[in-house]
């Protein structure tokens, strides 16, 4: 497959992976009138993107494309330093599943790749296969640059953030897409951060969406898993 159209499905807000369903606080703060409109929406997702998906996931993917053949300990490392970071136990666990989910996926899509590493470091529990190292290490087995993985990476973040706003506030698919378009120069933005950040630096700054993804789990009525 081209290598273009492969990294076109790998962002492909139906890829079957689990992001429906998960908020990553989002929710929790709708609820409590944090986000309450589609500026507030915008303000959010922005903040997001420059203070945790940048300085933190992206540091992920980076380490992965850091990795020396053969030496991927320092990887599995910054993964770690990376998911400790979220303060929310269910967003630590929607990583989890969505990046699971996703290996499986590549596995079954592209069985000529070779994914024996990271399913033998999966096995053994080095690596804990979150959505951000895996979607680095299929980017990184497609031959994709680390620009093009890391910017796809913080898309997919806005794609899903809008796609669960729009189930939250009475805002439209038009509005939405209109969002997505207006927030494509904060993602360049995003990779101009993440590039100049050692991945070991990994950085979260974004303290409504960590208060909300913890006030989720005691929510008494909610429409996603965190």
């Amino acid at each position: 497959m081209i290598r273009w159209l492969a990294a076109q499905q790998l962002l492909d807000s139906a890829l079957p992976i689990g992001g429906f369903a998960h908020s990553f606080g989002l929710e929790a703060a709708v609820q409590d009138g944090l986000v309450a409109d589609l500026r507030e929406l915008e303000q959010y997702i922005r903040t997001m993107l420059l203070q945790s998906w940048s300085t933190a996931d992206a540091m992920a993917v980076k380490a992965v494309y850091e990795a020396a053949d053969g030496d991927w300990a320092r990887a599995w490392r910054v993964e770690r330093l990376v998911h400790l970071q979220r303060a929310g136990s269910e967003s630590r666990a929607g990583a989890e599943k969505m990046g699971r989910r996703l290996l499986q996926l590549a596995v079954s899509i592209h069985p000529a790749l070779d994914w024996s590493v990271l399913l033998a470091a999966c096995e053994t529990g080095d690596c804990l296969a979150t959505h951000p190292l895996v979607h680095g290490f299929v980017c990184r087995q497609l031959g994709l640059p680390l620009e093009q993985a890391v910017q796809g990476y913080l898309y997919a973040c806005v794609v899903t953030a809008t796609s669960s706003a729009l189930r939250l506030l009475p805002i439209g698919q038009t509005e939405c897409q209109a969002l997505i378009a207006r927030l494509g120069p904060a993602i360049d933005e995003g990779w101009r951060i993440a590039r100049e950040l050692a991945p070991e630096e990994a950085y979260t700054n974004a303290p409504l969406s960590e208060i909300g993804a913890i006030r989720h789990e005691t929510l008494y009525s909610r429409l996603f898993m965190s």
